[in-house]
């Protein structure tokens, strides 16, 4: 199992305390790539952008209205956290 998220978040850290034969890839320090960004996009739609995180608070309108895949990439931290990977599969849940 992966979980992807941030090494500094709680909830991030909780999970990985939770499932010990999980690793944490910290999205600021290995970024999700073009292929990767669309594939969570698919898998989660837009349950993947965390609307309530200070990051989204500080981005004007017209950041707000670019492509999921484009505020992933500029900003890790507004993927709602975490998001496991078990068998290929994606989500918020293990």
């Amino acid at each position: 199992m992966i979980i992807y998220g941030l090494k500094n978040c709680d909830a991030c850290r909780k999970a990985l305390r939770a499932n010990p034969g999980a690793t944490l890839r910290d999205l600021r320090d290995a970024p999700l790539s073009a292929a990767e960004r669309a594939r969570f996009v698919a898998a989660l739609g837009d349950k993947l952008i965390n609307t309530r995180s200070a990051t989204w608070r500080k981005l004007t309108e017209a950041e707000r209205a670019a492509s999921p895949e484009s505020l992933i990439a500029a900003h890790p931290a507004l993927i709602k956290r975490p998001v496991f990977e078990t068998g290929g599969a994606l989500g918020h849940t293990a």
